[in-house]
């Protein structure tokens, strides 16, 4: 079998989620015994600052035998994650363009100095 058809027996079934900046890939892949195990590929796109970019790679494989645990730990842990945060993503904070929210004008911005309690509206615990 040349080296074509063994890359082409070894691709079974893929599917791809496109996530930002990341990307999934999975993957159903052959062993050399013709059993099945899957890839799971995080790309993440890295820019520079003249404008190119590069990619990093993290790639775990997954063999039939720990499908029903990893399954089990995976529905166990996303679970744990919604019931305690919710499904609103709050992650913005962490992108390189985030700006974070300041009590501060711009021309207190290099004043340290706590904010007026005028400023807020007035708000009763049974408004909430």
């Amino acid at each position: 079998m040349n080296e074509k058809e063994m890359l082409d027996k070894e691709d079974i079934f893929s599917k791809v989620l496109r996530a930002g900046r990341r990307t999934y890939f999975f993957d159903v892949r052959a062993t050399k015994a013709d059993d099945y195990y899957i890839t799971i590929t995080e790309s993440k796109k890295f820019t520079e600052e003249d404008g190119s970019y590069h990619f990093k790679k993290h790639k775990i494989y997954l063999y039939k035998e720990d499908f029903a645990a990893f399954a089990e730990i995976l529905e166990e842990m996303t679970s744990f994650v919604v019931n305690q945060k919710g499904e609103e993503v709050i992650s913005e904070r962490h992108q390189k363009d985030f700006k974070k929210e300041s009590f501060f004008s711009e021309e207190d911005e290099d004043a340290v100095t706590t904010p007026s309690t005028e400023s807020f509206t007035n708000v009763s615990f049974e408004d909430i």
